[in-house]
């Protein structure tokens, strides 16, 4: 017997009726293609999961269907049905309308097949590295008051980017110039003694 999951009886139960029939189908698809795949809910949706790894996931829509695999980008794609960029729906068959919008089911059970073989050699889904937040410009006070200490301006010219970018927004977020002040002040006492901006919350 599959290990199902009463949440996603629910689930499909609430569905509108064209999605039934398509959620119902690919539901019995993971659990043919892999028997000791398990099922969860995850961001709402219904997951089903292979050796407590994410194998595929399937949700419904007001109009369509969406169904798409964890590690689609590490998949053959042989026939060009399994579009691992996301293309106008979630997932990687677009939208999904009817059981006719999905691929046979000898090919389906084939990608099925590949997710869960992925899983077994440890292969994971690539984490996409966030591009590093650009430089912001030295605030022309601050500059003034760091030309006048080389100490000080040594010790932010040193600090790494991200240390700069906490004193920076500091002090650009303060909403009246007293309180600007007061900010380039405590900053260059902080520099001249070596300190980040968050130099209490360190150990």
């Amino acid at each position: 017997m599959p290990a199902t999951d009463k949440r996603i009886d629910a689930y499909i139960a609430k569905s509108a009726d064209f999605a039934k029939p398509i959620l119902s189908h690919l539901r019995e698809l993971v659990h043919k293609a892999c028997p000791d795949a398990t099922e969860t809910i995850k961001w709402g949706m219904p997951f089903f999961e292979y050796n407590a790894k994410p194998l595929c996931n399937m949700a419904a829509f007001k109009a369509h269907c969406s169904f798409g695999f964890w590690n689609a980008s590490q998949m053959k794609d042989a026939n060009d049905k399994l579009q691992v960029k996301e293309r106008g729906a979630m997932g990687n068959f677009d939208r999904i309308t009817t059981l006719k919008d999905l691929p046979a089911d000898k090919a389906m059970t084939a990608y099925i097949k590949e997710a869960a073989a992925l899983i077994e050699k440890g292969v994971r889904k690539p984490v996409a590295k966030k591009a590093p937040k650009p430089e912001l410009p030295v605030p022309p006070e601050l500059a003034a008051a760091l030309k006048k200490n080389k100490k000080a301006q040594a010790t932010f010219e040193g600090f790494s980017p991200s240390h700069r970018r906490e004193y920076i927004e500091w002090i650009t977020e303060a909403k009246t110039d007293a309180t600007r002040e007061k900010r380039i002040a405590t900053t260059v006492e902080w520099l001249l003694e070596g300190k980040s901006r968050m130099w209490k919350y360190q150990k």
